[in-house]
């Protein structure tokens, strides 16, 4: 699978996972993430290139899309997901929040992405 593929899966996975949750389908909602999660694993493998074709999701249409790549890259590439979260976070709901969250632990120096 290409990278860029593999960022698609992330982000269809992403948005799947959102509607889930706000149509109250957590089990549906947890099998998006298992797959976005597994699309992440999958683009890290491939270092650098991975990481960009994730970072090109910085642009993308749905803010949880955005968000949630810049999230997962924070620690790769905070110089460029940190203006991602930060200008979700100026938003109010789900989304803003966890934007706002995963700033807020980065500024405390206890930002960790835990996916093992």
């Amino acid at each position: 699978m290409k990278l860029q593929e593999l960022a698609e899966e992330f982000a269809q996975n992403v948005a799947a996972q959102t509607d889930a949750i706000w149509n109250g389908d957590a089990r549906k909602g947890n099998r998006h993430a298992k797959r976005y999660i597994a699309a992440f694993k999958k683009l890290r493998e491939h270092r650098d290139a991975g990481m960009d074709a994730l970072a090109r999701l910085f642009t993308h249409p749905r803010m949880d899309v955005r968000v949630k790549a810049a999230i997962y890259l924070l620690s790769e590439k905070p110089e460029q997901a940190r203006p991602v979260l930060e200008e979700a976070a100026k938003s109010e709901g789900m989304i803003p929040f966890e934007a706002s969250q995963a700033l807020k632990y980065w500024n405390e120096g206890t930002w960790r992405l835990d996916l093992d």
